[in-house]
């Protein structure tokens, strides 16, 4: 190996951390094992493929926890970020993108810099100190060789739990003399914002029929020794239905804030949210329809929604092995491995949850790593920050005997002062997001942004 960052993963978290350390000056090489081995979710050997949804969730870095770490990142020259914003696609207040082109971009700026070389090959084996310093960025998806040789370095068998993908239907196949274009409660700034999803209305008969073909499809059976360990942000349709017959109606198909605007006089018992994926519009993913029902059974039960009785699907959905290490006891602060200090983890192995939280984490690796090749020591990532709530939580914040996968959220922030109540708690998101940006900016050095004053 070089004298360089090796950097074995090309997901959100690697393709990330190359960027980071190469704007420091640094050059990295990064691994990628893709297409050379294949694996059940990713369709190409892009960089920062995106193999669920193509949402980064909430772009509001105001009051929420993510669009915050959006703010972050932006703030930062962070490679995902800017490259979403430049292939985003409507999505009501969120942040979505054209999946491909946003891949193939990250793709194009990491392969064409000329401090990056990019190697196919997987990696079985932990690199040596002599190989110099590593970052683990190989996501939930790791090849079989190199987790069991991260499980016998920590002494421990992996943590793992299942991930679910949603299928996602072609645009055209959808009825929509039935279905209609509307964001929740028209949230948006402009016309395509408050119209970027497609909706199917169901009644009550609907509904229950529905939830009976979904209990009673043929499900996806797991392998002898494995458990089904789900994260709660992620579970498949179906294990949701199982928690109780209402339980999707109060979740992904909660009817409110929406209006049929075929009937606007009748009000739909539950919805089914469709949401766009890619720039022409000509497909859209099922929200919150993760599953690991067969794919048979899935075109059946889909089929039994309101506007999708002649769906054409571009991809069904399915269910994947999601691998990460139990951090709060095997890293440090630097997110460096305890017994092997050459080695940093980054992305959704370390236990963050979610595109952004993963490349967030590959952001802080590249520059941590980039520091340490130059001699030089950052100061402390602010715990008041997004990306030092996460950090603390993984590095020493969490409960190891529990530890689970997490998305960022203020829960995970130092408390602020604020009173109780609806409007206390925007206020206290706000208190919470301007502390945070004041934090950030003095650690990357730049000025400080002023307030936005809080709205009503």
């Amino acid at each position: 190996m070089t004298k360089a960052i090796h950097i074995i993963g090309g997901g959100m978290a690697g393709s990330e951390a190359a960027w980071q350390a190469t704007q420091m000056g640094v050059p990295v090489v990064l691994h990628e094992m893709r297409p050379k081995v294949e694996t059940f979710a990713h369709r190409t050997g892009n960089l920062a493929e995106m193999v669920c949804s193509n949402s980064f969730r909430s772009d509001d870095d105001e009051n929420n926890a993510v669009g915050l770490l959006h703010w972050e990142m932006r703030v930062a020259d962070g490679l995902i970020m800017t490259t979403a914003d430049a292939y985003s696609i409507p999505a009501g207040g969120a942040l979505a993108v054209d999946r491909d082109p946003f891949s193939e971009a990250v793709t194009r700026k990491l392969r064409s810099h000329p401090l990056v070389t990019v190697v196919e090959q997987e990696i079985t084996a932990l690199p040596g100190p002599e190989d110099g310093p590593v970052i683990i960025a190989t996501g939930p998806l790791t090849g079989g060789a190199l987790a069991d040789a991260i499980a016998a370095e920590a002494g421990q068998d992996s943590l793992a739990f299942f991930d679910a993908i949603a299928p996602i239907v072609y645009a055209d196949s959808v009825d929509m003399d039935v279905a209609w274009m509307q964001s929740r409660y028209d949230k948006g700034e402009t016309e395509e914002e408050r119209t970027a999803y497609l909706n199917c209305p169901m009644n009550k008969a609907q509904y229950e029929a529905f939830i009976d073909a979904l209990l009673a499809a043929e499900k996806r059976e797991f392998k002898d020794g494995e458990t089904a360990k789900y994260f709660d942000g992620c579970l498949p349709i179906e294990v949701m239905a199982e928690r109780g017959r209402e339980t999707l109606r109060h979740g992904p198909m909660k009817p409110v804030g929406l209006t049929n605007r075929h009937k606007p006089e009748e009000k739909a018992y539950a919805v089914v949210q469709l949401r766009r994926d890619n720039a022409l519009g000509t497909l859209f993913n099922i929200v919150g329809f993760q599953t690991k029902m067969k794919y048979g059974a899935q075109t059946e039960v889909f089929r039994m929604i309101p506007a999708l009785e002649n769906a054409r699907f571009a991809r069904l959905g399915g269910i994947h092995r999601n691998t990460f290490i139990n951090s709060p006891t095997l890293l440090d602060g630097q997110m460096r491995l305890k017994s092997k200090p050459h080695i940093r983890f980054a992305g959704q192995i370390t236990g963050v949850e979610g595109y952004v939280e993963s490349a967030a984490m590959g952001l802080l690796a590249g520059r941590m790593a980039a520091a340490e090749m130059l001699g030089r020591e950052l100061p402390p990532v602010p715990q008041d920050t997004a990306m030092g709530a996460l950090l603390t939580h993984i590095t020493g914040g969490a409960e190891a005997k529990t530890f689970q996968p997490m998305n960022v959220n203020f829960g995970l922030f130092r408390p602020v002062d604020a009173k109780g109540g609806r409007k206390g708690r925007k206020i206290r998101y706000k208190l919470y997001t301007d502390r945070a940006k004041a934090a950030w900016a003095e650690w990357l050095g730049i000025p400080a942004p002023a307030p936005a004053a809080p709205q009503e």
